[in-house]
């Protein structure tokens, strides 16, 4: 889900040649992209509507038949006319989509060629913030929310329940171009996880705070003095990952949003990252950790983590049945779970409820039959079938409330690439709103009992605001970003690797990297914490 930035070599001549393709035809659409044939186009009637919740829109979208071209990367490069998404938006609202997949790792590249050439296809993805909002002012794309009015469910999730969408992802001018994705994210992700067989086989209980969790790793290395008791394949992100329960975590990293005095403040200069620090060093000091945690391959530190080398660690939580699957035909008492947080605050990061994967629409003549098929797919209707399928056709509710797949019983594992693969659910950009029934959601006992463990133990920290920055704070933050965070994270290194390093050396650190425009790096956050906070 990651996107690349997109470079702005193209620069005028993009913006140009964007402008002049707004009047004309995008793609491989003719006259308005009315390709698909008399034969498949739906029958219009006025019958009510079988398809379920639409949030108020009506269906057919179109009366007649109409292509719109979408743009997205997906591993899925067959999405042709004849699976079951592409022929249900057909039969739903009348719009024939033809789906422009290329792969995750050459997408970027094709949609900058693309957008230079000015012929976008009206939908797509993948431009960064910057570079989506000079194309809009440009007229190349729409302005999603002056289509509010005929767009129900986006209104209703964006403008209503969530108005703060449009101040935190528009322009200066209230402009909002890019379509957002509601209720992605699972409650908890990634966290401490830990070998609960080693643990109970030594007697030692699960940590409920940092001391009891030094206390356990030194009793893992009394019984296993060969072993290093945590691992770390995150490389220099463990320092972001544990960020969060001393509470200076942030998606924004190493800036920061401190609730208690309402200001951004650089994490890497806190008291509470010294702390953090500290502790780390100790940790590496008594071999405690791995010496290799900040260079550590994913494939040494699954051997580590299946083969009693290592005990603890910090990952996904897909990671708790995926390593039992590799090693339980050698160790069926294989048993990782996941841990309490470590830190003061005992608390783990907040996944955002809306988030943005810079979906946008062109600036074409089919512009508002776009915008209403990605607001179909906004409707719990439209959500139900890109991430859970078509009841009776080619999924069914299992006893346990699951969905179940007869075409793919004989699969070891239905997931979402399976769906996207098979049926074409699952396109990126195409889920706008996930239904929280489908299989993504369908955690397995350890997973569940993650969930559980931070939900009931209200062990998540505040999410932070989501700001807006100008053209010029975007230049301020592009020009000093890399240079800080590079810093701090050499100094992170060598305070917790070298022994010489203490209160002199951080006492040094923090004057250096003023010299290196902390200062004018976090007025940009609070410039516009200001604005954001003046838009309430």
């Amino acid at each position: 889900m990651t996107k690349k930035l997109i470079s702005s070599l193209a620069g005028i001549a993009m913006m140009t040649s964007i402008l002049a393709a707004c009047s004309g035809t995008t793609g491989n659409q003719k006259d308005g992209g009315a390709t698909a044939s008399a034969s498949t186009a739906p029958a219009v009637t006025q019958a009510a509507n079988p398809y379920g919740d639409t949030g108020g829109l009506k269906l057919p979208i179109v009366t007649e038949p109409t292509t719109i071209t979408w743009m997205l990367p997906s591993n899925s490069t067959n999405i042709k006319e004849d699976k079951l998404v592409v022929q249900e938006i057909l039969k739903r609202t009348g719009i024939k989509v033809e789906f422009q997949t290329y792969s995750p790792q050459t997408y970027q590249d094709k949609l900058k060629v693309i957008v230079a050439s000015g012929k976008l296809p009206d939908i797509f993805e993948g431009l960064k913030a910057a570079e989506l909002k000079k194309i809009g002012k440009q007229k190349g794309v729409v302005a999603i929310n002056d289509f509010a009015d005929i767009l129900p469910n986006f209104k209703k999730l964006y403008m209503q329940e969530n108005s703060w969408v449009v101040k935190s992802y528009g322009d200066e001018n209230g402009k909002l171009y890019t379509w957002p994705i509601y209720d992605l994210n699972r409650d908890v992700n990634h966290g401490f996880l830990y070998r609960k067989d080693i643990f109970d086989k030594l007697g030692i209980k699960e940590w409920t705070n940092t001391e009891e969790f030094y206390q356990a790793l030194k009793k893992l290395k009394e019984a296993y003095p060969n072993a290093y008791p945590y691992a770390s394949k995150g490389l220099v992100n463990i320092f972001k990952d544990w960020s969060y329960g001393w509470g200076i975590g942030s998606d924004a990293y190493p800036a920061y949003y401190d609730e208690k005095d309402k200001t951004w403040k650089f994490a890497s200069i806190q008291p509470e990252h010294k702390n953090m620090l500290d502790f780390m060093k100790k940790l590496y000091n008594e071999g405690l950790i791995d010496p290799e945690f900040l260079t550590d391959t994913q494939d040494s530190w699954t051997t580590k983590m299946t083969t009693d080398k290592s005990f603890v660690t910090w990952d996904w939580i897909g990671r708790l049945d995926l390593f039992y699957n590799q090693i339980k035909a050698k160790n069926p008492d294989y048993n990782l779970r996941y841990a309490n947080p470590v830190g003061p605050t005992g608390n783990v990061r907040t996944l955002p409820k809306v988030s943005d994967f810079s979906v946008t629409v062109a600036n074409n003549k089919n512009k508002e039959t776009a915008l209403k098929l990605l607001d179909y797919l906004t409707s719990p209707s439209g959500s139900q079938l890109m991430t859970l399928g078509v009841e009776g056709v080619n999924f069914e509710w299992g006893k346990d409330g699951a969905p179940v797949y007869p075409e793919l019983k004989d699969l070891p594992l239905v997931d979402i690439s399976v769906l996207e693969d098979r049926y074409a659910m699952w396109l990126e950009s195409a889920y706008l709103r996930p239904d929280h029934r489908s299989v993504y959601y369908k955690f397995s006992e350890k997973e569940k009992e993650a969930q559980d463990k931070i939900l009931k133990g209200n062990k998540r920290e505040p999410i932070d605001p989501i700001l807006n920055f100008t053209d010029a704070e975007i230049s301020t933050l592009a020009e000093l970003q890399t240079s800080l965070q590079k810093a701090a994270e050499e100094f992170n290194a060598k305070y917790v690797l070298d022994k010489k390093y203490g209160d002199e050396q951080w006492e040094e650190w923090k004057k250096s990297v003023a010299k290196k425009g902390v200062d004018a790096y976090m007025k940009v956050y609070n410039d516009a914490q200001k604005r954001y906070d003046a838009a309430k």
